[in-house]
């Protein structure tokens, strides 16, 4: 007797969810790899353009790498994560994680294209500019991100360990928005461990989404 490699229950590993999450944090990991100049939240203008000068196509790269690619997986994931809630029955839970997380991917795509302008520009007030809209950009989406992860901590259509990840997420990751929101330099490096957790949570995610088929 024949059985279907797609039968279901079967796990899968190469499915559109799993590629998405390890996806996400290559691109994460291989844009952090570049090396590029990374100025402090209260840079002046002078200070940033100094710094990005000679740097430009590794800024422009990161930016691609960090803020651009990673816009897909971020609205894919969330999609996917409201729609599984949603057939379990946590509507509330569902409609958070959908509306959040594309919010984030759209707010991240943004993200890019100041990016792109920032790496380009020479002008110090306008650099200034850019840069601290970029980066108060990058705490609302932290705090978006952050709903998506206390979503998904009260979704019951998920597995223990991702609704734990999605509770830790929470929590680091709205307090390194409040950081980047009000330029808080000091507590920068609140950021690292919110960012290892995202990693986490989206890759874990995209690879509980996409185990098993239907």
């Amino acid at each position: 007797m024949n059985v279907s490699a797609t039968a279901p229950g079967r796990p899968r590993l190469l499915t559109v969810p799993a590629v998405t999450g390890v996806t996400y944090v290559l691109s994460w990991v291989a844009g952090l790899s570049l090396g590029a100049p990374s100025p402090k939240l209260t840079a002046s203008g002078t200070e940033i353009v100094t710094a990005m000068a000679g740097h430009e196509g590794a800024v422009a790269a990161q930016f691609l790498l960090t803020e651009g690619l990673p816009t897909a997986g971020l609205a894919t994931i969330s999609v996917l994560l409201a729609r599984t809630a949603l057939r379990a029955g946590s509507a509330t839970a569902g409609r958070i994680t959908g509306v959040a997380g594309v919010a984030a991917a759209v707010i991240s795509l943004t993200q890019f294209v100041l990016g792109l302008a920032l790496s380009r520009t020479t002008v110090p007030g306008t650099a200034h500019l850019l840069f601290q809209a970029g980066d108060r950009l990058d705490g609302v989406k932290m705090l978006t991100l952050a709903v998506v992860g206390a979503a998904a901590a009260a979704s019951g259509a998920l597995p223990r360990w991702l609704r734990c990840a999605g509770g830790a997420l929470a929590v680091s990751i709205a307090a390194s928005g409040v950081v980047y929101l009000f330029l808080l330099q000091g507590l920068a490096p609140l950021a690292a461990p919110a960012l290892i957790l995202l990693l986490i949570f989206v890759a874990g995610a995209g690879s509980t989404l996409g185990r098993y088929g239907r």
